[in-house]
């Protein structure tokens, strides 16, 4: 069983609790990292222990909503062997696994609409690493 860790600030609580909810119907272990409120959270306090625990090992998967998914892929993407991919399609979702391996999915609530973002989530959850040319250039990015 694989476990998911997801993170949300203010601005994509509702995604949170969306996709959340999906992940545990399909058979995920969801650890929450927060938020549960509207009040206004730095998307670095969500983002951090997400990336943590996917760079850790303690999640095989995590996933990141804020507003517009970038603050949140570039906060994770500090993190050794941590690969967010902000994803604003279905397709972007599964270039973002097959090409880029990708561990991490950052998602734009203000943006892409809930059916979308379900799809993406979905399809990036659905999608493996086709390996092969791109593993070395993932060498490359670990060893930076």
């Amino acid at each position: 069983m694989k476990k998911v860790w997801i993170g949300a600030d203010h601005r994509g609580r509702k995604y949170k609790k969306l996709l959340k909810e999906m992940l545990v119907e399909n058979g995920y272990v969801v650890e929450d990292a927060g938020t549960n409120s509207d009040s206004s959270v730095d998307y670095t306090d969500l983002a951090i222990p997400v990336a943590k625990a996917v760079r850790d090992g303690e999640a095989d998967r995590g996933v990141l909503i804020c507003a517009s998914g970038i603050g949140m892929s570039i906060a994770a993407n500090r993190f050794s062997g941590v690969r967010a991919a902000l994803c604003l399609t279905t397709g972007m979702a599964e270039t973002a696994r097959r090409h880029n391996d990708s561990n991490v999915l950052c998602l734009a609530q203000d943006i892409t609409d809930e059916r979308e973002a379900t799809a993406i989530l979905q399809t990036w959850l659905n999608t493996d690493f086709d390996g092969g040319r791109h593993c070395r250039r993932i060498k490359k990015m670990d060893q930076a």
